[in-house]
């Protein structure tokens, strides 16, 4: 049984929604080159890809809704039902799971009281576990909205989320500061980033990386101190303490496992 018509934007969000549109199609030779970006223009509308949002698309492009339909459903980044203000994303890749990523999704999740991709009543969080975001060097990762916040443990991120649900202000370890997931969207789109230190403090190689650098340089190795902050000042190691990170430089066998010593296996040895 065919499905009805989708229903139409009001007018007036039509008309803006359409000068938009129009902005961004003009940027590009060919018009269904904008899909992506005109996918998260109608997610920035209303916090996801609705019916709606697909048929305008496609209007647009001179597309089908097929085709539309076909693009937005294989990309994460568009939502496909209501979802929270902030999409707090744990990162269970290979390193984040070993660091402490699996452990932080658990606990978030019986914190939160939902599942993988549900959203919390009040609707201000959807939790979701993510695919590597390249920041292995500060794993444990949680990004909200896109945004960093490093070296989390399960207490700083319960802190997170109740932060945000309480409308506090929070601050990602890097980058840009935080807006909600319809104000990303609309940045996604293409639209100017006017949030202040948006462009800088984005970051590089973290201190674990630039470790292995000096090793393959051949420089003495330091070892690498990483507090363990998840955002919040009083989790930093006080001043002369030591809190070493996981990700020192590696050390010989034998300093770590005498019953297996590091060195040249003899000739005729096992």
């Amino acid at each position: 049984m065919p499905q009805p018509p989708a229903p139409e934007y009001p007018a007036e969000v039509r008309a803006r929604l359409e000068a938009d549109a129009r902005e961004v199609i003009a940027r590009y030779p060919g018009s269904r080159s904008a899909l992506l970006p005109l996918l998260h223009l109608v997610q920035a509308e209303e916090g996801h890809v609705t019916r709606t949002g697909m048929a305008f698309c496609a209007e647009l492009l001179g597309l089908t809704t097929a085709e539309v339909t076909a693009v937005a459903t294989f990309y994460t980044m568009y939502r496909r039902k209501p979802s929270g203000d902030y999409q707090v994303g744990v990162c269970t890749n290979t390193l984040c799971a070993v660091m402490g990523g699996d452990a932080i999704f658990d606990e978030l999740k019986a914190h939160l009281g939902v599942g993988n991709d549900e959203t919390t009543p009040d609707g201000k969080v959807t939790l979701e576990h993510i695919e590597c975001n390249a920041a292995c060097d500060f794993a444990p990762v949680v990004m909200v909205n896109w945004e960093f916040f490093d070296n989390q443990t399960p207490d700083s991120a319960k802190r997170l989320v109740d932060d945000l649900r309480a409308g506090r202000p929070v601050e990602p370890t890097r980058g840009a500061p935080m807006c909600t997931y319809k104000e990303t969207a609309r940045i996604l789109a293409g639209f100017p980033d006017t949030r202040e230190g948006a462009v800088a403090g984005g970051g590089g190689a973290g201190p674990a990386s630039l470790t292995g650098l000096r090793i393959a340089k051949g420089e003495a190795p330091q070892r690498v101190v990483r507090p363990r902050d998840g955002a919040h000042p009083e989790d930093a190691p006080q001043p002369g303490s030591q809190h070493l990170s996981s990700h020192d430089a590696p050390q010989p066998t034998s300093a770590s496992d005498p019953e297996h010593p590091a060195g040249p296996v003899e000739e005729g040895g096992e």
